[in-house]
């Protein structure tokens, strides 16, 4: 039910957004744990992690500027995968920060690292992998780029996301039936 709670406050805080950051800085948004965030061992709860990064990638995309214009097509955002590491706990009232920050794309996928961090230092670190679909299929991600203003270079992605993205590509050849 809080989680209905943090929507209704992300949608204020965009609707008060006027600031806009460019597509590879950093986006912060804080929070706090709230007791039925956390589970029986009086922490956050592993699904709540996911659920918290699914509203800080909104938040990400509102500060890139791009909410508007993907909303305004029926674009919906789409995780294909999620690596997460967890690190220490965060505990029941306390007040985090998830910082989130598009690492790179490739011909399909967008990557983004997601960092949990409080002043006791770093909670947990993720890696997500997602498209944007819409009713005609994935949605080109050299359109979206282009959409959010961005003229540089594609990054080279990370070592461990590379790490991480050939070991996707072989679980899916492994799997294939």
């Amino acid at each position: 039910m809080n989680l209905y709670f943090r929507l209704l406050w992300l949608f204020f805080k965009i609707k008060r957004n006027k600031a806009h950051q460019s597509l590879l800085e950093t986006v912060d948004i804080e929070f706090r744990a709230w007791p039925l965030d956390c589970d029986i061992n009086m922490h956050l709860t592993n699904s709540r992690y996911l659920a918290l990064m699914d509203v800080a990638r909104t938040w990400m995309t509102e500060r890139l500027g791009l909410l508007g214009a993907v909303m305004k097509r029926r674009w919906f955002p789409i995780v294909n995968a999620t690596a997460i590491t967890y690190i220490r706990d965060i505990k029941p009232w306390q007040k985090f920060t998830v910082s989130t920050r598009l690492v790179g794309w490739d011909h399909k996928y967008f990557y983004i690292e997601q960092k949990f961090s409080s002043h006791r230092g770093l909670h947990a670190i993720a890696y997500v992998r997602g498209v944007f679909r819409s009713r005609q299929g994935v949605v080109d991600v050299t359109e979206i780029v282009a959409l959010s203003g961005y003229e540089g270079e594609m990054p080279i992605l990370p070592a461990e996301i590379m790490h991480w993205k050939e070991m996707l590509e072989q679980k899916k050849a492994t799997n294939k039936r």
